[in-house]
């Protein structure tokens, strides 16, 4: 695959706020996994709930990946309108938040 037309991870880690409930909590969740029915270049998404014994998680408690084919495509998403009505409804919901993209690599052993 050529440079930017590799599988593109867009991971963000959050604490949602504690004065939501879990069926708020819910709602934002499925209002999430919607935009990959609304924004072409969003491939996939996922998401979880904490659940290491490591007790290193900083507070964080949910973690959302989503997939794009391209970097290309994430910059797609972050501008897309339904993108950006979302986040300025998700973002003021977290106590803290941190957004990672990578390009998923395996080692050659």
């Amino acid at each position: 695959m050529s440079e930017g037309k590799e599988e593109v991870k867009h991971l963000v880690i959050a604490k949602f706020k504690d004065d939501l409930s879990d069926d708020q909590i819910q709602q934002y969740i499925k209002e999430y996994a919607n935009l990959v029915n609304l924004v072409p270049s969003m491939k996939a998404f996922k998401w979880g709930k904490d659940v290491s014994i490591e007790n290193m998680n900083q507070g964080f408690t949910h973690v959302f990946e989503s997939t794009f084919e391209s970097t290309e495509g994430i910059a797609e998403y972050v501008s897309h309108p339904d993108h950006v009505e979302y986040a300025n409804k998700l973002l003021p919901q977290f106590e803290k938040v941190l957004i990672v993209d990578y390009k998923p690599a395996t080692v050659q052993l």
